[in-house]
């Protein structure tokens, strides 16, 4: 069984690639702080109903989807079906930072660093998590008395 087809590990993943993601964007707001007229991008925040959907375990309205993958009926809103193929939820908007320069540049290289800062402090407390959970996970499949 793929560590993605448990959804501890589907989500956790879906937070890295949304962090990876969104360092990828403020990198490019970086590289970008001298071009006229540029408009820095970001990503919405991450949240759990939006890691949910990323897995394919909810629907874009937030409900259940009414049978999963494997034709079993979700009868509860928490029930998840445990497909993890479906699109990330997220994607990147324009978001000007709070001045404009002369030449039409929405970047601010500080609000950018700290942007910078908080996505990296989230993706490695998404890695410390993953590695925790399959710490856990080989513990529990270990022989008693082993």
């Amino acid at each position: 069984m793929p560590l993605e087809d448990i959804s501890t590990f589907a989500v956790l993943t879906a937070k890295l690639k949304y962090s990876a993601e969104r360092q990828r964007l403020i990198a490019q707001n970086v590289a970008n702080a001298d071009t006229p007229g540029y408009a820095p991008s970001d990503l919405k925040a991450f949240t759990f109903q939006t890691a949910m959907r990323s897995v394919g375990t909810l629907t874009p309205s937030g409900g259940a989807p009414s049978t999963s993958p494997s034709g079993l009926v979700l009868t509860q809103p928490g029930h998840m079906d445990g497909h993890a193929g479906a699109k990330p939820a997220w994607r990147p908007e324009v978001k000007p930072d709070s001045e404009a320069r002369v030449d039409g540049n929405q970047v601010v290289l500080e609000d950018q660093m700290a942007k910078m800062t908080e996505a990296r402090l989230d993706h490695e407390a998404a890695i410390n998590f993953y590695q925790k959970s399959l710490s856990m996970l080989k513990l529990a499949a270990k022989a008693p008395g082993k």
